[in-house]
């Protein structure tokens, strides 16, 4: 929903019906992963996708039949590769999506969790999906409070605890407890949307490479920060995609913020000038961001590595620097290497191979249980819970 809550917002303002449909579970390829949204007025207009264009036809359907019956529903669409276009899933996946009829009454806390997402504060919602319960029944968990009814006390301190948990990691998917909370992966289907703050993409160097990286990154979902410590050129108005410019000293701003960074953090240096880069990639090397990556030539890079190794820099944390930044793409321009740096950033999120697929075989899509270690930086869906499909 986090795509589309500008037209949720505006469809929940005017106190009107309306549908909203949830991809919820994924099986195989599938066009969207789960977390994607559709919402139907009840003049039929809709913004958003759950598929890409495969199924939203049946979804839209089933959405007026939600909204002139009050209740919610659940679909399934997925066939086999061999009858996929027949049926119209043309991926050949499984997708599994809710279909809620949502209104102030129904959802007294959604325009909290719409002001919440846009706060970049965390928040989870979690909705009976299938199973004993009733479908529909929703909660909402922030980190310190939770409102809302699933069914009773016990499943709802289980659905707690474990939505913190999924919150605090930026995983979206599907629990299963019995019915009083057992964890024993029963046929109550729990699903939780988490709403964690948008991963930080740091830019260092306020140079025209950095405008073209700064909208990409703003594009693929990043809180995107630009910091020079040249007045002159770190300003929003050069920067418009930005979330904020900052004028500082890149090492001393990143140091000022080191314990923000985590895992989803991207850092990209593009200044290629030692005063600038070395001092900000010794502190960049010591945080645990998802990755780091540093602009320049073949021998500015080995003029980097030689500096930082005199600064004490041992060898595995230099391994984890990106440098020359970006996949091998050609790219000349500051657009086209803004594309191989997002490239990479997303090669690095889901263990991509970074060849052509024409040249590859097998899965398309890889599972994000099986994406490298570490995870990387988070572009877009969040990780899937442990023990979802």
């Amino acid at each position: 929903m986090r795509d589309i809550r500008t037209a949720v917002a505006e469809l929940y303002a005017s106190g009107d019906t309306f549908a909203l449909a949830t991809v919820i579970d994924t099986y195989r390829s599938s066009p969207r992963e789960p977390g994607a949204a559709m919402a139907v007025s009840a003049t039929g207009e809709v913004a958003g996708s759950v598929s890409g264009g495969c199924v939203e036809g049946a979804v839209y359907e089933l959405a007026q039949e939600v909204m002139a019956e009050g209740r919610a529903q659940r679909a399934t669409y997925g066939v086999s590769d061999d009858d996929a276009f027949a049926v119209g899933l043309t991926c050949g996946g499984t997708l599994h999506v809710l279909v809620e009829p949502v209104d102030p009454a129904r959802h007294p806390h959604l325009g909290e969790v719409i002001a919440d997402i846009e706060a970049h504060r965390p928040v989870a919602v979690a909705t009976v999906a299938g199973g004993p319960g009733r479908l529909g029944a929703r909660r909402v968990i922030w980190p310190d409070r939770a409102e809302g009814d699933l069914g009773g006390s016990r499943l709802e301190a289980a659905v707690d605890d474990d939505a913190r948990g999924m919150l605090a990691q930026g995983s979206t998917g599907i629990l299963r407890y019995g019915a009083q909370g057992e964890r024993r992966g029963d046929d109550l289907e729990v699903f939780v949307q988490s709403f964690a703050p948008a991963p930080r993409m740091l830019v260092f160097g306020a140079i025209d490479f950095a405008a073209a990286v700064t909208e990409i990154g703003a594009y693929l979902g990043y809180r995107v920060t630009v910091c020079d410590a040249r007045p002159v050129f770190a300003t929003a108005k050069r920067f418009p995609k930005a979330d904020e410019v900052v004028v500082k000293w890149p090492h001393v701003f990143l140091a000022e913020i080191e314990a923000q960074i985590d895992e989803r953090t991207a850092i990209c240096v593009l200044t290629h000038d030692p005063k600038f880069d070395v001092p900000v990639l010794e502190v960049a090397l010591r945080t645990p961001a998802g990755y780091i990556g540093a602009m320049g030539s073949r021998r500015t890079h080995d003029d980097r590595l030689a500096r930082l190794r005199e600064a004490g820099i041992p060898e595995d944390r230099l391994a984890r620097l990106r440098s020359p930044i970006g996949l091998d793409l050609g790219a000349r321009t500051p657009e086209e290497t803004a594309v191989s740096i997002a490239a990479e950033l997303i090669q690095t999120r889901w263990g991509g191979s970074g060849r052509p697929l024409s040249a590859t075989e097998g899965r398309i899509h890889i599972d994000p249980l099986a994406a490298a270690p570490g995870g990387g930086p988070a572009a877009a869906p969040a990780r899937r819970p442990a023990g979802t499909r």
